[in-house]
């Protein structure tokens, strides 16, 4: 899912346990009680988590070959994966867990629910939905991780733009894009028409968070960009300066609202802090990034094909 992840030390090893691992078979209806190591059947492939080595409460979710997820069972609060802090940071920026604790949460991307449970642990009244596209990977995910149950936090099984368009309007504060067809975003959720959605379902001042993957052309990020930019007033990109130079292949977390984004020196210093230290760019220089490209619209057949192209690792 997230391809800036396959630097993780522990990258080559999965890649050689996979290689002479055997999917594990489980009755259906059959929930885990804890993590195992393995390799699971799921409804669009087979995932593989293994413990990592450097933590022994950590467990690492690889699906259909790719990096997904990290999870600390003993910890909630932290995330081993830098895009997933900068998104963490930039929600508390607008709302701190203590003046705000009860937050209403659209999560578009599952994997193993590593933002949900950090969410879940710095606002404790939080309100969470997680959209995930495979069941059988929800039901394991449940079962190894004791994620908090509904009300604070469901998994709804389904396609995410069609979950998306769904939805009551104004019933979410923050809305997180999470979702890969390795490598890439699904097209169907990265339109000016899906954009629209994601306004509609937002509560006045929410916030539309999008993690945005691509080479080093930047030719995606930036339509990815100018996009969010036709839809929201106020944008915002974090990302670290190798990516925003487009010197590497990863990610960037883009932002969009109709509330501008505060300037706010205890947020840049927490995304400098971390073992990846990220800059922020505001609206003026999104704006500028996104000049000239093009903003992305539904085609006929966008919409459906959406559905296989998650099937193929989303």
């Amino acid at each position: 899912m997230k391809y800036d992840f396959l630097r993780h030390p522990i990258g080559n090893q999965l890649m050689a346990k996979r290689k002479g691992g055997k999917p594990v078979e489980v009755t259906a209806g059959t929930r885990l009680e804890g993590p195992a190591e393995g390799v699971y059947y799921i409804d669009t492939g087979d995932c593989e988590l293994v413990q990592d080595p450097d933590n022994s409460n950590g467990w690492l979710l690889r699906i259909n070959g790719v990096m997904s997820s990290h999870i600390d069972l003993a910890d909630p609060l932290f995330l081993d994966f830098e895009y997933m802090r900068w998104i963490a940071a930039l929600v508390e920026s607008r709302w701190r867990p203590e003046t705000r604790p009860k937050l209403r949460l659209l999560h578009l991307g599952g994997g193993a629910c590593s933002l949900a449970r950090y969410f879940n642990a710095a606002y404790p009244q939080a309100r969470q939905v997680v959209v995930e596209l495979d069941g059988k990977l929800a039901d394991y995910v449940r079962g190894w991780f004791d994620l908090p149950k509904a009300p604070l936090l469901r998994i709804r099984v389904g396609e995410a733009r069609t979950v998306t368009e769904s939805l009551t309007p104004q019933t979410r504060d923050v809305i997180i894009r999470d979702v890969f067809a390795g490598a890439l975003t699904p097209l169907a959720l990265t339109t000016r028409e899906f954009n629209d959605h994601v306004d509609r379902v937002l509560a006045p001042g929410g916030l539309y968070v999008a993690n945005s993957g691509d080479a080093p052309d930047l030719r995606s990020a930036r339509e990815d960009a100018a996009t969010i930019a036709a839809t929201f007033e106020h944008t915002m990109i974090i990302a670290d300066p190798a990516m925003l130079k487009g010197r590497r292949y990863g990610n960037m977390v883009m932002a969009g609202s109709h509330e501008p984004f505060d300037d706010d020196p205890q947020l840049a210093r927490r995304l400098l802090g971390g073992a990846v230290p990220a800059h922020i760019w505001d609206d003026a220089k999104v704006r500028a990034f996104a000049a000239g490209s093009t903003v992305r619209h539904d085609t006929p057949l966008m919409v459906q094909p959406a559905v296989d192209e998650l099937a193929s690792g989303g």
